[in-house]
């Protein structure tokens, strides 16, 4: 990873966006290059506080860093941005929206998320030093990037890394959907599709000498992750974007990624597929 681009629009929320990336900055030894969004014109006290804060964080940490300014609303300028730099990794965090704004437009994590194309690191909470992460591969293909960025973050952090795969339930009566219901416990022992995806995962950490463990659980997709990210008690979260599939299935689903972020205690890295 050669660069991190993190983004503010100045409210406090933000912050522990910009200490984490610091803290990642410094363990990965990449520059940094600091955005402070002015969503309106005049109005940038918040976006100077916050670049004063952080400008001492960076230099206590010996990081190299860039500082540059945008205008326009952070929904609009952070995929803009994002698609106009050379950064590896994007980096922001909860924007502060009033309640009654993110019922009638929706949160804004949703927005980004649908236009960012490179990897995105949502930073609700910055849990430090790394040591637990959670890679959640869905089976479908487009899990295999974040596991294989949560396998470099490991590796990187010298972090434990655990690969979770939920079965939902499943009504339907063909060889592949009763192997995998009949056998979801011991899912990566199996010839079915997740079962592969986890022996290929597994593999990937291994060869990275990363030290990582598979759990399998039944159930709802949103509920279970939420349910292992309590239990395990995990400082980062790795997951696949639904928008690197655009199939009709896709469109239909509920995106798993968008929720779990949105109520995730730790950062949230979200990859698209980049295969064909």
């Amino acid at each position: 990873m050669n660069s991190l681009l993190v983004l503010t629009n100045g409210n406090e929320t933000t912050w522990p966006s910009i200490e984490f990336s610091a803290w990642m900055s410094s363990q990965l030894n990449t520059p940094l290059t600091l955005v402070g969004i002015l969503e309106n014109r005049g109005e940038n006290d918040a976006v100077e506080e916050i670049f004063s804060r952080a400008v001492t964080l960076l230099q206590q940490k010996g990081i190299s860093y860039t500082l540059q300014l945008e205008t326009g609303q952070a929904e609009a300028a952070i995929p803009r941005k994002a698609a106009s730099e050379a950064a590896d990794l994007i980096v922001t965090g909860p924007l502060g929206r009033p309640p009654l704004r993110q019922f009638f437009s929706g949160h804004s994590f949703r927005h980004i998320l649908a236009k960012v194309q490179k990897p995105l690191l949502y930073v609700p909470a910055a849990k430090i030093p790394v040591q637990k992460i959670l890679a959640c591969l869905g089976g479908l293909g487009y899990g295999l990037t974040a596991e294989h960025l949560g396998v470099q973050m490991a590796r990187s952090f010298g972090a434990s890394l655990t690969l979770l795969t939920v079965v939902p339930p499943i009504d339907l009566n063909y060889p592949e959907a009763r192997a995998i219901r009949e056998n979801w416990q011991n899912l990566a022992a199996t010839d079915t599709l997740p079962g592969r995806t986890l022996r290929q995962a597994m593999e990937t950490a291994r060869k990275a000498q990363v030290k990582a463990q598979v759990i399998t659980r039944q159930g709802d997709a949103i509920e279970e992750i939420r349910a292992e990210i309590r239990a395990g008690g995990y400082d980062m979260v790795c997951m696949g974007s639904p928008y690197s599939s655009h199939s009709l299935r896709q469109m239909a689903t509920a995106n798993v990624t968008a929720d779990i972020a949105e109520t995730a205690p730790c950062p949230v890295l979200s990859a698209r597929y980049l295969g064909t």
